[in-house]
């Protein structure tokens, strides 16, 4: 049974950070994870992705304030999404997602948007004050 776990989260005034966890077990072997995000009313969006490889790819939003890493614990894999710099605008729900199977060419933020994954985790809110 996959399993994706998140913790973090929470409310923080603009121009602080927070880092975001997503425990994954039962599938480790995901070629396309990551972090997107949804505001109430609108479409879930790609925030930052990451390969078997750690190559990486993010929306230009977050670019130079939002860095994506993986590491690998007790055969479980541990998604980070550290968050600096915030902005009221990064307020949003926030899910870890990872697809199954193989994933065609490279493993970008617009394609994984597009293309939505195969698991979830439930979502973490951020609220970021001015």
């Amino acid at each position: 049974q996959v399993q994706m776990v998140q913790s973090g989260g929470g409310s923080v005034p603009a121009g602080g950070s927070l880092t975001l966890s997503c425990a994954i077990s039962g599938y480790t072997s995901s070629s396309c994870m990551g972090w997107f995000r949804q505001v109430l009313g609108k479409d879930r969006e790609g925030v930052a992705v990451i390969d078997r490889d750690s190559e990486t790819s993010y929306t230009d939003s977050v670019k130079g304030r939002f860095i994506i890493t993986i590491s690998k614990d007790n055969g479980q894999n541990i998604l980070y999404l550290h968050m600096s710099s915030l902005k009221p605008e990064d307020t949003a729900t926030y899910y870890c997602g990872q697809v199954a199977g193989h994933w065609p060419g490279r493993c970008t933020v617009e394609g994984a948007t597009d293309y939505g994954m195969d698991y979830w985790g439930k979502g973490t809110l951020v609220t970021i004050s001015e």
